[in-house]
C-alpha cells in the first residue's frame, strides 16, 4: 500500500498548521509527505535543523530547505527600496512579499520529486491561500493543489486535538500570539488585531526595548541599493541584518497595518520592521536630493502601485517587470551617505551627503540668494506663469471678485 501513495509537496513553516498538515495528508488523505521550508532570511541554522527533525518526526518522506534570502533581496526586496513601497504608507510589505517566492521555490521540489500534488497550511480566510495558489495555478497548472485548513475549517483547537491524538504535543498554547519573520520584517496577529480598537501590548512584539540613548548612524547607498552601515561597506543583505540588530532593541518600526485583502475583507495586522522602515526612509531623503521633480513624482506613482501588485499577488503580472526596468533606471544618481539618528520607539532622518545633490550652492541658496538669474527674470518669469488664469479671470469676472 505504501507504494500506492501519492506524492504531495507540503509549503512547511513548523507553525501549527503545517505541522497539522503532515499527519493530516498521511493518514487521512494517503498521500506520501514531502515538506520544504523556503528560508526568507526569518530562520538561523539551528532553527532550520529543528524544522527539518520536527517535519521529519511528524511523518515528512523527506525534508528539504531553500534558502531564498538572496534571491528574494534580488528579485523583490530591491525594487520595493527602489519604490520606497510602504503598503498604506506605513506597511513595509514584511511578509506579504515573501509568500510569492516561497510559493516559486517550493515547485522546484514539486519538479525534483514529480509530484502531482502541492500544499500550504493556508486558512481560507487571509491572503496567503491567494499567494500560494496564484503561483501554482500560473506557474504548474497540471498540479493539484491541496490546502487542508481551508478545506476543513477547521479550528486552532482541532488541530491541537489531532496532533495530540497522534503523539504529537509541542504546547501550542503557550504562545498567545502568531509571528511570521523574514529578512524584511515579522508580523505580528493576536486577539488585539482582530478587532478595530484592540492595542498590541509590549509582550507582542519579538524584540524589547533595551536601548535608551539616542544614536547615530549612516547608511550608505549606491546606485540605491544599500550598501554600508557606520562606513563599513559590505552586501546589501549584511546591511539590513546589521541594521536591524542595532536598531531592534530600540522597538523601532513598530505599528499596526490596517488594509483591504485581496479577497475583500479589511485586516488589521501588526509588524515590527526596523530596518525596513529606516532603510525606505533614509533612500527616499537621498532621492528627494538626486532626482528632478518629474523623476520623483512618477516614481512615487509607479513605486505605489509595484507595491499595491506585489501584496495583491500580482508578481507574476509581466507589468511588474517592466515597472522595474522603470525603477532601476531611477537610481542611477541615488547614490550617497544619510545620517539617521535613532531613539526608542523612533527615528529621524537627519541628513545626507551626495556627489548628485541638486541642492548644490553654485547654483544658489533657497530663501537666502540665487545665482543662475536676476530680479527682472524672475518678474519675466512670474508674468509668463500668471498668464493663463490671468486670461480665464478676464473672461470670468464673477469668479475674480469671489476671491478677493
Amino acid at each position: 500500500m505504501e507504494n500506492q501513495k501519492e506524492k504531495i509537496v507540503l509549503a512547511f513553516s513548523g507553525g501549527l498548521d503545517t505541522s497539522f498538515c503532515v499527519p493530516y495528508l498521511t493518514n487521512e488523505r494517503n498521500f506520501e509527505v514531502h515538506t520544504v521550508t523556503v528560508n526568507t532570511g526569518g530562520f538561523n541554522a539551528e532553527e532550520v535543523k529543528t524544522l527539518e527533525k520536527k517535519a521529519i518526526t511528524l511523518g515528512a518522506k523527506s525534508h528539504t530547505t531553500i534558502d531564498a534570502t538572496k534571491s528574494y533581496y534580488e528579485n523583490g526586496i530591491k525594487y520595493m527600496i527602489f519604490g520606497n513601497c510602504l503598503r498604506n504608507n506605513s506597511y513595509p510589505l514584511s511578509v506579504s512579499s515573501e509568500r510569492i517566492f516561497q510559493a516559486m521555490e517550493t515547485l522546484k521540489v514539486v519538479k525534483k520529486t514529480g509530484a502531482k500534488y502541492v500544499a500550504h497550511g493556508s486558512t481560507g480566510a487571509g491572503n496567503d491561500q491567494i499567494r500560494f495558489d496564484i503561483v501554482f495555478d500560473i506557474l504548474a497548472p497540471e498540479v493539484e493543489i491541496v490546502a487542508p485548513i481551508r478545506e476543513l475549517q477547521s479550528s486552532r483547537r482541532f488541530e491541537i486535538d489531532y496532533l495530540k491524538k497522534h503523539n504529537f504535543d509541542y504546547s501550542w498554547d503557550k504562545s498567545k500570539y502568531s509571528l511570521n519573520q523574514g529578512i524584511w520584517g515579522t508580523s505580528i496577529c493576536g486577539v488585539e488585531t482582530l478587532s478595530s480598537d484592540g492595542v498590541l501590548p509590549e509582550e507582542a512584539f519579538p524584540h524589547k526595548v533595551e536601548k535608551q540613548n539616542p544614536e547615530m548612524i549612516t547608511i550608505g547607498f549606491s546606485e540605491g541599493e544599500p550598501v554600508s552601515l557606520n562606513g563599513k561597506e559590505m552586501e546589501p543583505l549584511d546591511v539590513i541584518r546589521s541594521l536591524a540588530k542595532i536598531a531592534d532593541p530600540y522597538g523601532i518600526g513598530r505599528d499596526v497595518n490596517v488594509g483591504d485583502t485581496i479577497i475583500g475583507l479589511k485586516g488589521r495586522v501588526g509588524f515590527e520592521a526596523a530596518a525596513p522602515m529606516i532603510i525606505i526612509k533614509a533612500h527616499h531623503l537621498l532621492e528627494k536630493h538626486t532626482l528632478t521633480k518629474s523623476q520623483q513624482y512618477w516614481k512615487e506613482m509607479i513605486g505605489n502601485y509595484y507595491g499595491q501588485l506585489m501584496h495583491e499577488a500580482q508578481y507574476l503580472d509581466p507589468v511588474m517587470r517592466n515597472m522595474e526596468v522603470f525603477l532601476k533606471s531611477t537610481q542611477k544618481n541615488v547614490t550617497g551617505t544619510v545620517k539617521v539618528i535613532l531613539r526608542p520607539y523612533c527615528f529621524d532622518v537627519a541628513g545626507c551627503s551626495s556627489k548628485y545633490d541638486l541642492m548644490n550652492a553654485k547654483f544658489g541658496e533657497y530663501g537666502e540668494i540665487n545665482k543662475s538669474y536676476g530680479a527682472r527674470d524672475i518678474i519675466g518669469f512670474t508674468k509668463v506663469l500668471a498668464n493663463p488664469s490671468k486670461v480665464y479671470y478676464t473672461l470670468n469676472e464673477k469668479e475674480k471678485e469671489l476671491l478677493k
